[in-house]
């Protein structure tokens, strides 16, 4: 099964937010060592943007981390077809630009998850659910992901 990665899950990881989270995404991402993640490109820009900005990070060092995640994982790239897809979502269930195209690059990367805090947990797109993983419920599909 193949998994996106939001932005949050990165940011936590890399230690910024409070040390519940970052534990939790730490720890998710030990646990998920096995499975098929992906980066979705938007992420990265985001996460870098978050490391230089609200973490206090250099460039350089940002860019050590992004290249990091791109080292470890595949990375999707925005697509004309990824834009129009995010703005039907746009259109059908009120979400930010951003996180649409987030969910719709997972979708047609094939995820059948996107890891995120920032949409509804549930929400279904094109065959990609939307979990939580810092949920005190965890979603089957990820108890799945993670065994």
């Amino acid at each position: 099964m193949r998994a996106a990665l939001d932005t949050n899950v990165l940011v936590y990881a890399e230690g910024v937010g409070d040390s519940k989270r970052v534990s939790a995404s730490r720890e998710l991402l030990n646990q998920a060592l096995a499975a098929d993640l992906v980066i979705p490109v938007q992420c990265l820009g985001e996460l870098f943007r978050v490391l230089t900005g609200k973490a206090g990070r250099s460039r350089e060092q940002a860019q050590n981390s992004v290249l990091g995640w791109m080292d470890a994982f595949e990375v999707e790239n925005t697509t004309t077809a990824a834009w129009r897809g995010a703005m039907d979502l746009c259109v059908a269930h009120q979400l930010s630009c951003w996180d649409a195209l987030v969910l719709n690059v997972a979708a047609e990367s094939g995820a059948r998850l996107l890891l995120t805090e920032d949409l509804h947990p549930g929400l279904n797109w094109r065959g990609v659910r939307v979990v939580n993983p810092f949920s005190d419920a965890p979603d089957p599909l990820l108890t799945q992901l993670l065994t």
